[in-house]
């Protein structure tokens, strides 16, 4: 087993109030709604255990679950870490951020995360790896995008 890591950023300006985005960003029914590959995410205090759906990729097939440490700075700042109950409990994991700050036209949202996730494959296909997971993480963030744009328009 080989853990492969990927890191990604994005920052775009959301035509909504900074108050409706925390909204959506700190609910996890909401999440599960927004967000593609996500079935659903179980709250235990600042824990979060979020579950995927079947995601194929190399000829191979993982429907990863990882328990994240949640810490919320109202408004502002959503900082998550890989937390697992146990080591070695989870074959995934993700660090990252949610930074919304108010902007003439509307909410600026940046996002910044690291996912790393244990397959069974050698070290040497790393490249091939690490560019699938760059391509599930594209069509979760356009779907993610276009999903949030629905969500504040409800």
């Amino acid at each position: 087993m080989t853990w492969f890591e990927v890191t990604d950023e994005s920052e775009a300006i959301v035509p909504a109030e900074r108050q409706q985005v925390w909204d959506l960003l700190t609910d996890p029914e909401a999440l599960v709604r927004m967000t593609p590959f996500l079935q659903d995410i179980d709250v235990d205090g600042e824990h979060w255990t979020w579950r995927l759906g079947v995601i194929k990729a190399l000829g191979s097939s993982v429907a990863p679950s990882f328990t994240e440490r949640m810490q919320f700075e109202d408004g502002e700042l959503i900082e998550f870490r890989h937390d697992p109950p146990e080591p070695d409990a989870e074959t995934a994991g993700v660090d990252g951020s949610y930074r919304l700050a108010e902007v003439e036209d509307g909410t600026s949202l940046a996002i910044s995360f690291t996912v790393r996730v244990r397959l069974p494959l050698p070290r040497a296909t790393s490249p091939a790896v690490r560019t699938a997971m760059r391509g599930v993480l594209a069509r979760m963030g356009d779907g993610f995008a276009k999903n949030l744009d629905k969500e504040l328009a409800r």
